[in-house]
């Protein structure tokens, strides 16, 4: 990576800056607890998923060992953005290393890149379970969940390498500040020396493959689901179906809704307060608020929660 900058004080300045959120100390320290506070509740609440699903036998099955696998992303995913944020919440310099900022590009996209994967198969996994049930045990067994599970950590990882290599060889002039809390495409594009179209462009349209085509697979399974589920004759049938389905409808809402906003379009064309709200709710919020959805919906995971509290 080439640093260029104007002769000044930036010069000994070892990396990037990540302004965060802009508010005097006190309001930095308030930040931290409320982030720290968000950040624990996350850990503990994906982690009870897992436990959950872990100990009790009950939830030994395809459709609970995706949900826990997906808690065990969140954790990570989380884990790529919080921790850095908060430790600036209470630094002077808010500086983040070049090798530090590129690796938490790679690792936030990464993971974000595998939930987008994982939130596909736990909708197929959907559209077997409800419009294949007798086929059901022998399609989805515990070989193929397996291989699902490897194959979205693997596109995960691979998907967005070649770009971020690419980005991490640009110039970049002037102050090294980034008015985001984490390495983004769109703050460090801006940062430079040359706007380069082509690379925009090449960020643009794998963000926006890897958005689409799962989203669309997510969306074609749910149709056929619909049409399975409105088939059924009883009321009580067409709930549980439902209520089986919704969970995993209102987390791809939550997340595909934020992030289309953010990264279809050209990244560079969004203003500093929109990348850093959006990016704290499909981040930060989402992952918080997941097992909550999956535990509220979900008979058996309420019940296996209870358990786990008890023992």
């Amino acid at each position: 990576m080439k640093i260029l900058s104007k002769p000044s004080n930036s010069s000994t300045i070892t990396g990037f800056i990540l302004l965060g959120f802009s508010c005097p100390r006190e309001g930095q320290i308030l930040l931290f607890m409320l982030f720290f506070i968000v950040y624990l509740l996350t850990l503990m609440g994906n982690a009870s998923i897992i436990c959950a699903v872990r100990w009790d036998q009950k939830l030994h099955t395809p459709m609970y060992l995706l949900l826990a696998n997906f808690s065990f992303l969140e954790i990570w995913y989380v884990t790529s953005t919080v921790p850095n944020m908060l430790a600036n919440f209470l630094s002077d310099t808010k500086v983040i290393s070049f090798s530090g900022c590129f690796l938490q590009f790679y690792f936030f996209f990464s993971l974000g890149s595998t939930e987008c994967f994982f939130l596909a198969v736990m909708a197929f996994d959907r559209y077997l379970a409800i419009c294949r049930p007798l086929h059901y045990p022998s399609l989805m067994t515990g070989r193929l969940c397996n291989i699902l599970v490897i194959s979205c950590w693997v596109l995960g990882f691979l998907w967005f390498p070649v770009p971020i290599i690419i980005i991490s060889q640009m110039s970049f002039c002037g102050s090294r500040i980034i008015d985001h809390f984490l390495c983004d495409p769109g703050p460090l594009l801006a940062l430079s020396c040359v706007r380069n179209s082509l690379i925009e462009l090449t960020s643009s349209t794998l963000s926006s493959l890897l958005l689409f085509i799962p989203f669309f697979f997510i969306m074609g399974s749910y149709t056929l689901v619909m049409r399975a589920v409105l088939r059924v004759p009883s009321a009580a049938g067409r709930r549980k179906a439902f209520s089986t389905c919704g969970s995993h409808l209102a987390v791809v809402s939550l997340f595909y809704g934020s992030v289309m906003v953010m990264y279809v379009s050209p990244t560079s064309e969004h203003s500093a307060g929109i990348q850093k709200l959006v990016t704290l709710f499909y981040s930060v919020v989402t992952p918080l608020i997941n097992p909550v959805i999956y535990s509220l919906r979900n008979k058996d995971m309420k019940h296996a929660m209870k358990k786990l509290l008890k023992i």
